[in-house]
């Protein structure tokens, strides 16, 4: 990439392989939910070793209908983490329940186990954990204190699609059978994607029922069996459902992706250790650590920032150099829908959460980035920390 162009945060990696795979489900006729869905279902759950998938229109939907399927409802509680993307609590309050956010870990970005068992309350339903930036969650801890309680937990996976966690002494990959669901997104910033689309995984075949009855409006026969029927059926709706349907050229373009998924994971993993190996030698640029029983697909390199540095300053000079990045992950508790009483429920103190959204910062990384692109970015950001602090008062 020449030095005049602006290196993106995140690209997807796509080319005529899902063009064409597009072209021919254009061309069949048959666009919506159909079997093109049915195939990605299948060969995702094989790619995570899980005995059930199911394809849905985006994360977000995923999350609500996992917690509506764990039995989330008007009064409950979910301990989750304020710390991620606001449809994680947006999901809870479809439910006309009310998230309960505990602190991040002091040395990392997903939810701190130590803090769970004491927002635990009678109306607790459900803990919904997030495998931010792809770095999995402590599970083996969460699992503990969620069995123990008889709580089902809920991964928020949008971010890991390909991380692997060692668990029960062997890795796996997420979306295999740890907590009761898992929920998948591949939005155009995710390691792979549709366009847009989620994808919902777990080990129940009545939560699987549950989910394929839901995502198509309650419709008790789906279209896909009234089409191929050789005799008249009439469907009937017993139960409120919603319109969650992934279509058939978003499910064609996630095969070739899935595809390339482990190939993409490797290169996300290459540039990490590039990173880690270029941003060694800048003065107190917290970088982020990867636990022995992970596996991270690197769906985002996010650093912490001396805090005497303005983020938005940093990110500025960086952005007028030709480098794209995005502040460190938001909280929920801070945006105006949730300062309402009664939208959320404080359930410790959020300071290691503040403190990542407003002092860390997300790095480009993409699979496509090359050796040069990283000396870019890190000679960049050494170059304006240093300025920064040389300015500083003695």
């Amino acid at each position: 990439m020449s030095q005049h162009e602006t290196i993106p945060v995140a690209k997807p990696l796509l080319g005529d392989p899902e063009a064409e795979a597009a072209g021919r489900v254009i061309r069949s006729g048959w666009v919506t939910q159909g079997p093109e869905v049915a195939a990605f279902e299948k060969e995702f759950a094989a790619y995570v070793d899980t005995p059930h998938a199911c394809a849905v229109s985006n994360c977000t939907t995923a999350l609500h209908l996992a917690l509506l399927a764990v039995g989330v409802g008007a009064g409950d509680e979910v301990i989750t983490v304020s710390h991620s993307f606001i449809a994680t609590a947006n999901a809870v309050r479809y439910c006309g329940a009310t998230p309960v956010f505990v602190d991040i870990e002091p040395d990392g970005y997903n939810i701190d186990p130590l803090l769970i068992e004491a927002a635990i309350s009678q109306r607790t339903r459900a803990i919904l954990c997030v495998h931010q930036l792809g770095m999995p969650c402590d599970m083996a801890s969460i699992m503990e204190i969620a069995r123990r309680r008889g709580v089902p937990v809920i991964e928020d996976a949008a971010c890991a699609t390909g991380s692997e966690i060692l668990y029960q002494g062997r890795f796996r990959r997420i979306g295999a059978p740890i907590g009761d669901i898992a929920c998948f997104s591949f939005h155009p910033r995710k390691v792979i994607t549709t366009g847009d689309g989620g994808m919902l995984t777990t080990a129940s075949a009545e939560y699987d029922q549950m989910f394929r009855l839901w995502r198509q409006h309650g419709m008790s026969v789906p279209d896909t069996v009234r089409h191929g029927a050789r005799s008249v059926i009439f469907e009937s709706y017993f139960s409120l459902g919603y319109n969650y349907r992934m279509t058939d050229i978003q499910a064609a373009v996630g095969r070739e992706q899935l595809k390339r998924l482990d190939d993409i994971v490797a290169a996300r993993r290459r540039i990490a250790t590039l990173y880690r190996e270029y941003l060694g030698g800048i003065p107190d640029l917290g970088l982020p650590v990867e636990p022995s029983w992970t596996r991270s697909n690197w769906q985002s390199y996010c650093v912490m920032l001396p805090h005497r540095l303005d983020q938005r300053t940093l990110m500025q000079e960086l952005l007028d150099a030709g480098i794209s990045t995005r502040r460190g992950v938001m909280n929920a508790h801070r945006e105006p829908t949730y300062v309402a009483p009664g939208t959320a429920r404080i359930g410790t103190r959020l300071r290691n959460s503040e403190i990542a959204q407003d002092h860390a910062m997300m790095l480009p990384l993409y699979a496509q980035m090359g050796e040069e692109d990283v000396v870019r970015v890190a000679a960049a950001i050494g170059v304006a920390i240093a300025a920064a602090i040389s300015v500083e008062p003695a």
